[in-house]
């Protein structure tokens, strides 16, 4: 298996659940839940101003909230509801997921508490093994999820000898991911092979498709998440042209799915009724040219960035444009005309004041700026439908990139400045 990086770029030591270097302003979770809500101020702030127009979202994620008005009596009500809408959302999820016609169906409150759940439920005392695409790591949550199951995990890339893990660690469970939430993508034929190897070796297999479920059908030709051999694959259902609400979607061998959702139930994660019925909905209205004109916006988004910004900051997603936060680092220190060595600011804080300023003066939120402890913290544009026509244009959004970066350079000699940017008031 592949050694994982110890430091950042700049000799930062890095947070081996999340992945990125904290610092003296992002120390903790408790810090990323305080710039969450900071983030979530100023774009009040905005809306109070300028009006919910004036807010475009590029985080990937509609989030919206898709019921019916007869829903709100009927499937929305929490002890008769469920079970008035449950056969028709398996049906939906079945057909959505590629699973047989004996699936079962679970929702929870978010694809990480599925994800922690079926850990929880499933790895039974044994290391759990996760296999993730070349250049990718697995998700936070299922890291967290092996401490909370006091577990340990080996995790290991798809170009790695994975069927050696296996066969070494002898797990219960592995899990897969065949899409990470910075879009590396692993082949449909090597997340076949790793289920099948792992099924042959009695280990049980979850695919974290929370991504996947659409990208690799739509996208790239590939093949319906349980036709991937798994016994249980998972979905966000407010990613990747789902519009929402923020959910996860659960699908595979209904006795496992018993266990998972029991256990999601004993830590409070089940999603409700409004929540599980918005989910059907959500999965009803689905349309593949949904997520491929989201698609073809962001690419053609990141293309412009590039030559605006260069190549070798802007690379190309299959959604949109991305900038790794240790580039945009030396990108704001290099316009600061400051050295990077003692920068006294890692890369995660740079891409949290990033995303504040372009939340701030010109209507771009991003996940920098209200993702959940533990999100990504590199520069990600995912356009959702409508968002760059909502800050005035492609043009726009080039322009806002390229003077936001000049804007943070303005923070780096003042810390406390800096910090009150991303925290909002700090006493």
């Amino acid at each position: 298996m592949q050694q994982k990086k110890s430091t950042d770029s700049f000799g930062n030591p890095l947070d081996p659940i999340v992945g990125f270097a904290r610092g003296r302003i992002i120390q903790s979770s408790v810090d990323e839940a305080r710039r969450l809500r900071q983030g979530q101020k100023v774009a009040a702030e905005r809306v109070r101003k300028l009006g919910p127009q004036s807010i475009g979202v590029f985080t990937g994620n509609q989030r919206e909230f898709p019921l019916k008005v007869e829903d709100l009596n009927t499937h929305c009500e929490e002890w008769v509801g469920p079970g008035l809408f449950a056969e028709e959302l398996r049906q939906a999820a079945i057909a959505h997921m590629g699973g047989l016609p004996t699936d079962g169906v679970a929702t929870v409150n978010r694809t990480s508490a599925g994800i922690i759940a079926a850990i929880a439920a499933l790895a039974e005392g044994r290391s759990v093994v996760s296999v993730v695409p070349p250049g990718g790591r697995s998700h936070a949550s299922v890291i967290r999820g092996c401490g909370i199951a006091r577990v340990e995990l080996h995790e290991v890339q798809g170009d790695k000898d994975w069927a050696a893990a296996i066969e070494q660690h002898k797990p219960a469970l592995v899990v897969i991911t065949t899409v990470t939430s910075s879009l590396e993508f692993l082949d449909d034929a090597v997340a076949m092979d790793a289920a099948g190897v792992a099924k042959a070796s009695g280990a049980k297999v979850l695919l974290d498709e929370a991504y996947g479920a659409r990208m690799r059908p739509v996208l790239r030709s590939g093949v319906l998440s349980l036709k991937l051999g798994g016994d249980l694959a998972i979905t966000n259902c407010d990613k990747a042209g789902l519009s929402g609400p923020r959910s996860g979607l659960l699908v595979g061998r209904p006795e496992l799915v018993t266990r998972v959702s029991a256990k999601a139930s004993e830590f409070g994660m089940e999603a409700r009724a409004p929540i599980a019925a918005s989910a059907l909905r959500s999965i009803q209205r689905f349309s593949p040219q949904d997520l491929i004109d989201e698609a073809q916006a962001g690419q053609k988004l990141a293309h412009a960035l590039q030559e605006r910004l260069g190549a070798e900051l802007v690379a190309v997603s299959d959604l949109g444009p991305m900038i790794e936060e240790d580039l945009a680092l030396k990108e704001v220190f290099r316009r600061a005309g400051r050295s990077t060595d003692n920068a006294g600011v890692t890369p995660a804080e740079v891409t949290s004041a990033l995303g504040m300023v372009l939340l701030r003066d010109h209507g771009i939120l991003t996940v920098n700026t209200h993702g959940q402890p533990g999100a990504r913290v590199s520069v990600r544009l995912k356009p959702t439908h409508g968002a760059i026509e909502r800050v005035g244009g492609m043009a726009r959004v080039i322009e806002a990139m390229n003077t936001s970066f000049s804007e943070v350079a303005r923070y780096v000699a003042k810390p406390e400045d800096l910090a009150q940017l991303i925290l909002g008031d700090t006493k």
